[in-house]
């Protein structure tokens, strides 16, 4: 466990390297593998959860994107719950970019501030109401799972 901690910490600070996809999580978290298993929490964007609308859609898109496939990753830093914060490059195209054009994740402005290709990427797909958008009461993921924090025990969503 401690290896593992340290190896992951260690990756935070290298360069990009290959690994390939063995599993997709969601619309922002995938696994990769190169001499171990890797957790990766894709940098800038945040994407619907699971339970919420598009959520088993925008899963599916990054399945579509790179599942089994070799890709580059780019580390940032570990975030709270371990995993490493990454960008993810597929042939050259950054599927965080690739993610919110198809209106299947959010620019998390929160932490990719100064990302103006997300951000003109966010607002084309909005516009034309892609993915996601096509929802007129569309819930940010950062709301939506602040909304379930905030409710009592036996209270239904």
């Amino acid at each position: 466990m401690i290896l593992a901690t340290l190896a992951t910490l260690l990756l935070a600070f290298a360069p990009p390297f290959e690994a390939k996809v063995v599993s997709v999580h969601d619309g922002d978290t995938i696994t990769v593998r190169t001499d171990e298993t890797i957790k990766i929490r894709i940098n800038g964007i945040d994407a619907p959860e699971l339970k919420q609308p598009f959520g088993q859609a925008s899963k599916q898109a990054m399945s579509g994107l790179v599942f089994g496939q070799t890709v580059t990753v780019k580390p940032d830093k570990k975030d709270r719950y371990g995993r490493l914060l990454a960008r993810v490059e597929i042939g050259g195209k950054d599927t965080s970019l690739t993610m919110v054009e198809l209106g299947m994740a959010h620019w998390y402005e929160a932490y990719a501030k100064h990302d103006t290709q997300l951000q003109s990427a966010q607002t084309q797909a909005r516009a034309a109401k892609r993915g996601l958008w096509s929802d007129p009461k569309v819930v940010a993921p950062w709301d939506f799972r602040k909304a379930g924090r905030t409710q009592t025990k036996g209270e239904k969503k």
